[in-house]
């Protein structure tokens, strides 16, 4: 990653539930950057610009809500910017964030992303009629269900490996104490015994609808080597686009993520994901996407993620701790999803994960995809500095 080092000094996030009906959407994002800040030991006179990031307007019914925002945010008298890209925004979010500390355009960057899905009805505002293609009219699920079914079909995966990922999520959010769904006692067999959905996704292996927001303080190399608490430091940072349509595209596997792998893997001179990287927060929203998204990452061959997956390797003491925050299946304030996996990363490098922190963490993955999986975010982040310093 060419530019200025860039580190992670704070987050902070809101607990998420169905309905925060005591907070307005302003209260709801100056909640998490009320955390940021303290974490980052940092006040609002401290931050140079802020970043934003929205899923589609539509969710609440609110045009532009950055206009309104800006008061709260502690943006007056600051540059203030809106990012879009669908559910993968809370990542490209962070990664704005980092490239105007990179560029050297700013020291210390304040990114916010929100999502308060109890003013909206993203199942019926997701129920889209692509052009040239059949209507939906089912959500998101009744999208993405035809991709898990042509992924168990070529790869051979047996039936329980969803159930196995939803298990595993959600006894990991239930360490979590801001996860939205916390659930200690659930077991592959109580997945598999809750209603199909859309075949073959069950209900207890999909993400919940949740208010919530995450912020993120990232700052220049003289401000992270004052910071009293680790930082983490951004090693490296891609994102990649595709047509949600297209002759031949791989819904399974599309190239927009692999492209935006190998990029990152490059960056930080990553040449064996599975045994460089030591934990990953991936963007799992129905619980399938985790096998399909470890071959999409390069941790595993083309149709063997789910082999990765039923040997345990992604549970909390395995060989890639996968989602150890409860992941997408525990909370879920779109908007803010993504955002939540990369700053799950940068507490797991810096020591600050609490009951769900992955022992001798160093180095993480930040990820996030989002449209009919067009857009993708990711950044990789470590306890030293490019280069090895601490």
């Amino acid at each position: 990653m060419a530019g200025q080092l860039v580190a992670v000094l704070g987050s902070g996030q809101t607990h998420h539930a169905s309905k925060r009906t005591d907070v307005s959407i302003a209260g709801l994002c100056r909640e998490a950057v009320d955390r940021a800040l303290a974490d980052a030991d940092l006040d609002f006179a401290d931050v140079d610009a802020v970043v934003l990031g929205k899923a589609p307007d539509l969710f609440e019914g609110v045009m532009m809500p950055e206009l309104h925002l800006a008061d709260a945010l502690g943006a007056n008298g600051k540059p203030l910017m809106r990012v879009h890209t669908a559910g993968s925004v809370g990542g490209s979010t962070a990664n704005v964030a980092a490239s105007l500390v990179q560029g050297g355009a700013h020291r210390r960057v304040l990114a916010v992303a929100f999502e308060k899905q109890s003013e909206s009805n993203a199942m019926w505002a997701l129920s889209i009629a692509p052009p040239f293609t059949m209507p939906v009219g089912a959500g998101a699920g009744g999208y993405f269900a035809p991709h898990v079914r042509a992924y168990i079909r070529r790869s051979g995966a047996p039936d329980h490996i969803g159930a196995v990922v939803a298990a595993k999520d959600r006894r990991n959010g239930a360490l979590n104490p801001y996860a939205h769904l916390r659930e200690n006692d659930v077991s592959v067999d109580s997945v598999l015994e809750t209603q199909m959905l859309w075949d073959p996704i069950r209900f207890a292996e999909t993400c919940p609808s949740s208010d919530g927001a995450c912020a993120v303080v990232l700052g220049d190399e003289a401000t992270a080597d004052r910071a009293a608490r680790r930082p983490a430091w951004v090693h490296a940072t891609a994102m990649r686009t595709e047509p949600t349509t297209f002759s031949g595209r791989d819904h399974v596997n599309p190239q927009a993520g692999q492209a935006a792998a190998r990029a990152l893997w490059s960056q930080a001179g990553i040449t064996d994901p599975m045994s460089e990287v030591d934990v990953a927060e991936i963007y799992v929203p129905f619980s399938w996407f985790e096998p399909m998204w470890l071959e999409n990452l390069g941790f595993a061959e083309p149709d063997s993620g789910w082999k990765v997956t039923e040997a345990g390797d992604t549970a909390l003491d395995g060989r890639l701790p996968v989602n150890p925050s409860g992941g997408v299946l525990s909370s879920n304030p779109i908007g803010a999803s993504g955002m939540l996996r990369f700053a799950e990363a940068a507490m797991q490098v810096s020591g600050r994960a609490g009951d769900h922190q992955v022992d001798g963490a160093r180095t993480a993955l930040g990820h996030a995809y989002g449209g009919g999986s067009q857009y993708f975010s990711m950044w990789l982040v470590g306890s030293d500095k490019p280069g090895g310093t601490r």
